[in-house]
């Protein structure tokens, strides 16, 4: 199967060379495509330099990933973040899996890139929580067969949990499998409001989102929570 790797960026000019770089070492195979969504760095530039397609869309990262779908000619649709880090072994496992035809997508092991213990905890908790729920974000590097992808309309254009929302839809289709194999993601978004008070709001939110509280109502909360934490 030929795997589409989609990313979306915006103003990630820092580190997506390097990132590209890596994808193109640990996934040779596979045709990788950039969706910048309007940065105003030189992501879009890199991203031509470094990838077999670079697209510009209006910004949203569902949007985005919803362009990059379009021009994708893998068999295999794979969401990566450009702050993550894919194993070797990452496309030949979703290959393996995939040969299971009721199999219609998946996600992968998290593990934050970073050595405090909190993080080792949270790690352990959520890859559970993906395996008990069935619900995962989007960080974990989502795949899914083409025909999926189609089948459920892409990812839904909303402001948060898109992520969330295409994998409940994915399960509608057939089966999903969290992979043995580990995605590793930087700890950036942690550090920067606070990683114990983060890790603590991401399970309300998830916990409140579980319990089916409208989308709207949790985009308010998530609002008023990174307003506050970037204001200390």
């Amino acid at each position: 199967m030929r795997i589409s790797i989609i990313v979306p960026v915006l103003n990630e000019e820092k580190i997506l060379r390097p990132f590209l770089l890596h994808l193109q070492e640990a996934a040779p195979a596979c045709e990788l495509i950039v969706v910048d969504g309007a940065s105003g760095d030189a992501s879009f530039e890199i991203a031509q330099q470094f990838s077999d397609h670079a697209l510009r869309s209006a910004r949203g990262r569902a949007t985005q990933m919803n362009t990059g779908a379009r021009v994708a000619t893998g068999d295999v649709f794979w969401f990566v973040h450009a702050d993550s880090r894919i194993s070797a072994a990452a496309a030949g496992a979703i290959d393996q899996v995939l040969l299971d035809p009721e199999i219609v997508g998946g996600c992968f092991r998290l593990r934050i890139d970073s050595p405090p213990w909190s993080y080792r905890i949270r790690d352990l908790i959520g890859n559970l929580l993906v395996d008990l729920t069935g619900v995962a974000l989007g960080d974990r590097g989502f795949f899914c067969r083409r025909e999926t992808f189609v089948e459920v309309g892409g990812y839904p254009e909303i402001s948060i949990l898109e992520d969330a929302e295409f994998y409940r839809r994915l399960k509608l289709r057939g089966r999903v499998v969290q992979l043995r194999e580990t995605i590793r993601t930087s700890p950036r978004r942690y550090e920067s409001l606070g990683p114990i008070a983060t890790m603590l709001f991401y399970a309300l939110i998830m916990s409140l989102y579980l319990a089916r509280v409208p989308i709207p109502v949790l985009e308010k909360m998530v609002r008023r929570y990174m307003k506050r934490r970037l204001s200390i």
